[in-house]
Formats: C-alpha cells, structure tokens, sequence
C-alpha cells in the first residue's frame, strides 16, 4: 500500500487543528515555520540540500524564516498548508514512487508528532499495522546513519518480536517500541518516544546522553 499521500493528507489536517502560532518539537519554530520547512524542501532544491549539507543549512533556515514571515493571518496560513498539501510539481523528481517514499514517508510522521506531542497531553495514535510495517521498513534502511554518532551498539526492536542491529558495538542497547515510537527516538525526539532501553547501565547512560538522528528540524 501507498501511504505518503495519507501521510501528508494527515500532516495538513494536524497542522490546520494547530493553528500558525502553535508550539512544535523542532526547536525555535511554531507551526508556520514547521509548514513553511515542508513547502520549501519540495520545491527549492537549495532548501532541502541544507537539511543535510551543514554549509547550506543558514540558508535553509534563512528561507524557511522568511516564508514563514510572510504567514501574518489564519488566511494566510491555510494557503501555505494547501500549497503543501498540494504537493510538488508533476515533473518534479519528488513525484517518483520509490524516491517519494524514501523522502517523505517519515519525514511526514515526525512532523505530524512534532505538532501532537508538543502540548502537555498528548497519545500515541493507533496506527494501522501496514502503516506501521512501513514505517518499520524505511527505519530499518535508514537506522545506522540515525545511530551512527552513537558510542554503543543499538539494536531496534520490536514488542511483536522483529529486531533489527542499527549499530554494532562492545556495549549494545536494545530500543523497544512500536514502530512509530522508535522512528521518533531515532529523529532525536527522544523525551517524546515511549520507548524502553534494555542493557548495562553505563550503556544505556550513554545512549540517553547522546543526540539521534540527522542535524536537521
């Protein structure tokens, strides 16, 4: 099954309910900026490269500042979720299924728990399992470059059973969670994942003082 278009579909739902000026997990920024990120690194190319490349990432910034800026009523900020929601151009790279979903698919369900789990009460949704089995699937592909700063061993694993060793080292942690649960800790959102760790103490003591995922939003 697709699930990007059902991903971005619940994406702009959540970032409506929230309102422009709604707190975020991704520091600094309220929901326009959060929306504004999400339009930008579809159609500027520039925007998304200084999500990875560290030289670019003032820029990238700096533009996603600016459109949010520009977001000065609800009017206006129900336009910028419906650009986004309206997705990239028909010739745009970003409308190829594989790469669609190696892009977008988590990224989607981290901005979407960015915006529900930043207020004080907050549930994990239930997920269909198909959902959750894809999500399980792009970690999985992904899960040693989101780890890779770490000094232990990290093995993902699932309640139902399935594990997957993300990195290997003298000392390993075993990360236990529902699928949506371990892709947010392995984004860096680790006080908002429910999650267990399971390993020696000064293993899991380092884990909890280490930074997960990629230096981005």
């Amino acid at each position: 099954m697709v699930f990007v278009e059902p991903s971005r579909e619940v994406l702009s739902e959540t970032l409506l309910a929230a309102g422009p000026d709604s707190p975020t997990l991704c520091e600094g920024w309220k929901t326009k900026h959060l929306a504004s990120h999400l339009y930008l690194r579809e159609r500027r190319p520039d925007v998304g490269a200084g999500l990875l490349l560290k030289p670019l990432s003032t820029l990238a910034d700096g533009a996603t500042n600016r459109r949010a800026a520009r977001v000065e009523n609800s009017v206006d900020y129900e336009q910028l979720v419906a650009d986004f929601r309206a997705g990239p151009g028909r010739l745009s790279p970003m409308r190829i299924r594989s790469l669609e979903t190696s892009v977008h698919l988590l990224e989607y369900f981290v901005h979407t728990e960015d915006v529900r789990r930043a207020v004080d009460r907050w549930a994990p949704r239930a997920l269909d399992p198909e959902y959750a089995d894809a999500l399980w699937h792009e970690l999985v592909k992904r899960a040693t470059l989101l780890y890779r700063g770490m000094d232990v061993g990290i093995v993902l694993v699932r309640p139902n059973g399935p594990r997957h060793v993300a990195k290997r080292g003298a000392m390993s942690v075993a990360i236990t969670g529902e699928p949506g649960e371990l892709v947010m800790h392995a984004h860096g959102r680790t006080c908002h994942a429910l999650v267990t760790f399971e390993g020696q103490p000064d293993a899991v003591d380092l884990l909890e003082r280490s930074r997960t995922g990629l230096p981005d939003r």
